[in-house]
């Protein structure tokens, strides 16, 4: 039912595999390039929010949302590497035998490290340009963030996961689609409904709390608040990610693990033939 789509997610786990394999260097670039493709998004909602906020607009969250957009439509269609993302693709391709459990560990550590290097250089970038340097304390983004930092822990977990279904999910279903056109109404609908209902996405924290961090911050703005959001929406992310859209629609496919070991085991069938062809014809002359 999902088989054509789950082969495309095993194929692109190993090709991040293999890129991250060949040069740790250029990878974390690749990644970098998805923390400041975010950051771009999360500058444009707190802009559009801010005003709104402060008239007491009850529509702020929802504008917010429909803003958005832009930041996984530069992801998917500019090109570079998500973390979250990377908890679907990774869990896919482990359990097809495309790539090993050790392999999708190392991607997310080493991807989470990008993004949050790419991040930190956009926040550096928005202090330099003085966007917010007449921000007072009741800004939009000390809003957020305050409110971010002082979540209880289970709250950020759950928010975390259910923030990552909707992220993989956009990712799945403009896998699924074959127009651009359509790609782009998947990607805003799932992300306006991560946004506007408030849930928790890892990457798109790096920039609100380092943000507010650099900026001058009221006392509700602590590097204590930034490790707690964002280790525990990390793992609320990798949970929504790896297992609620990874390993479900793994499990719905009739074909399941046989696929892709299969398709590798004909690769090298034909790899070893036209290896053989080529050496009876070189002995031949």
């Amino acid at each position: 039912m999902y088989t054509d789509t789950l082969e495309i997610m095993a194929k692109n786990a190993v090709k991040k595999k293999e890129m991250l394999d060949k040069s740790i260097a250029r990878y974390l670039l690749h990644a970098a390039l998805a923390g400041c493709y975010v950051g771009i998004g999360i500058v444009l909602i707190l802009t559009v929010g801010e005003p709104l906020l402060q008239a007491g607009s009850p529509l702020t969250m929802t504008l917010m949302g429909v803003s958005f957009g832009i930041a996984l439509t530069l992801v998917i269609f500019a090109g570079s590497d998500l973390f979250t993302g990377n908890n679907m693709y990774f869990t896919i391709g482990a359990l097809s035998g495309a790539t090993k459990w050790k392999d999708a560990g190392k991607n997310w550590v080493w991807c989470w490290i990008g993004n949050l290097l790419g991040a930190t250089v956009f926040c550096l970038i928005i202090v330099g340009s003085g966007v917010f340097s007449h921000a007072s304390s009741d800004h939009m983004l000390f809003y957020l963030a305050a409110k971010k930092m002082n979540l209880p822990t289970v709250q950020l977990f759950f928010r975390g996961i259910l923030c990552n279904w909707l992220v993989c999910l956009s990712i799945w279903t403009a896998t699924r689609a074959k127009e651009d056109t359509a790609k782009l109404i998947l990607i805003f609908w799932m992300l306006f409904a991560f946004i506007t209902s408030g849930y928790e996405h890892s990457v798109a924290n790096m920039t609100v709390l380092t943000l507010a961090l650099m900026l001058p911050h009221p006392e509700t703005i602590t590097i204590a608040g930034w490790v707690h959001n964002l280790s525990i929406v990390t793992l609320g992310n990798i949970v929504g990610g790896a297992l609620f859209v990874g390993t479900m629609y793994w499990l719905v496919s009739p074909i399941k693990t046989k696929f892709t070991k299969g398709k590798q085991q004909e690769e090298r069938k034909e790899m070893k033939q036209v290896a053989s062809t080529d050496s009876a014809t070189l002995q031949a002359k």
